[in-house]
């Protein structure tokens, strides 16, 4: 996604790396850094690199940010503006985009699954975990509407069950979209025994093969159409692995899939930067590098996958963006719940 190239223009955000003594430490550091660049009062989540736009990505994130830290405040201020500003469906699922200007500020009213499934995660989790039991009965109303609206059936098994990027997303019987790094097995999982949506739990094990079978691909794709013949070019998207699937591996070693196959695959390709301390963060289809980065965010992920401690931090880190320092504070969290590998 181009909103998600951040390898020009970048603003300071500076957040040092620690021994594991003190990780939870510089994990709280991190976020109130985050917090104060990417999170304006009100609790909307900022993508600096796009005019401040917000998106349900941004804000399902921020959520699961905030409760994994602790921060009632901030979580409630998140949760009242995304109720407010993109719970506006007639379902439980969110607008995906939300655009600052004096009116109109969603011009496109379709769901990304992603955010979704993140925000209903986070909302189960402050009810669970944290005490905050007034979350629970939205988690559980988002996690059927993704059941309901956000699901289809494989073309060449149709008993098994593709997580859609949206409700509205492309899908026909011999032919059905698809995101592999919206595959969040951990959260589908949860939500789908939570709200005894057996679905979810399905979709995540099918994800999960899908997942594998992708591995043999030459890269781990942002985009790929599912068809009756296999896997085919999205027909929306150009074929490559960049921004999306970087979030691959973060998701399976949260999972605790610390050995399947696509997190090796994802390791494979940030090393095709070669050496230096930089990740390949796009390859064309055939595994071409397109592009490198040395952002902390970045070399977390490939530190995940890995089963590494996170890297040290550089003079670098100080110009990430949105993304990667959102990355960052997510592998921090990763390497906390998802045990050993």
């Amino acid at each position: 996604m181009d909103r998600r190239n951040f390898l020009a223009g970048l603003t300071a955000l500076t957040c040092s790396a620690a021994p594991a003594a003190t990780a939870e430490s510089s994990s709280e550091q991190c976020w109130r850094l985050w917090r104060a660049r990417f999170m304006q009062p009100d609790g909307r989540v900022i993508d600096d690199l796009q005019g401040g736009t917000s998106h349900s990505e941004g804000q399902g994130y921020g959520l699961l940010l905030a409760q994994a830290h602790g921060d009632e405040r901030s979580f409630r201020n998140m949760e009242e503006w995304t109720a407010h500003n993109l719970a506006i469906r007639d379902d439980r699922l969110m607008a995906w985009q939300w655009i600052p200007r004096r009116r109109d500020n969603i011009e496109d009213w379709h769901n990304a699954t992603d955010g979704d499934l993140f925000r209903a995660w986070a909302l189960l989790r402050a009810a669970r975990d944290s005490g905050w039991h007034e979350y629970y009965d939205t988690a559980m109303a988002i996690a059927r509407d993704i059941a309901r609206l956000c699901l289809a059936p494989d073309p060449r098994a149709p008993q098994e069950l593709i997580l859609r990027p949206g409700a509205e997303a492309r899908m026909a019987p011999d032919r059905v979209l698809f995101n592999p790094s919206y595959i969040m097995p951990r959260a589908l999982r949860e939500l789908g025994e939570a709200a005894g949506e057996p679905k979810l739990i399905r979709a995540a094990d099918h994800g999960e093969k899908l997942l594998a079978e992708l591995a043999r691909e030459p890269v781990l794709p942002d985009w790929i159409d599912v068809t009756e013949a296999g896997f085919d070019a999205p027909q929306e998207h150009e074929l490559r692995s960049s921004y999306d699937a970087i979030r691959i591996p973060l998701y399976l070693t949260w999972s605790g899939r610390t050995a399947h196959p696509a997190v090796a695959s994802a390791l494979a390709g940030f090393d095709a930067a070669g050496p230096g301390g930089k990740v390949a963060v796009a390859l064309g289809p055939a595994g071409k590098v397109r592009a490198v980065s040395d952002s902390a965010g970045y070399r977390a992920i490939a530190a995940l996958a890995r089963c590494a401690p996170l890297p040290p931090a550089t003079r670098q880190d100080s110009a990430q963006s949105y993304y990667p320092a959102t990355l960052q504070l997510l592998a921090n969290v990763a390497i906390r719940e998802r045990g050993s590998c």
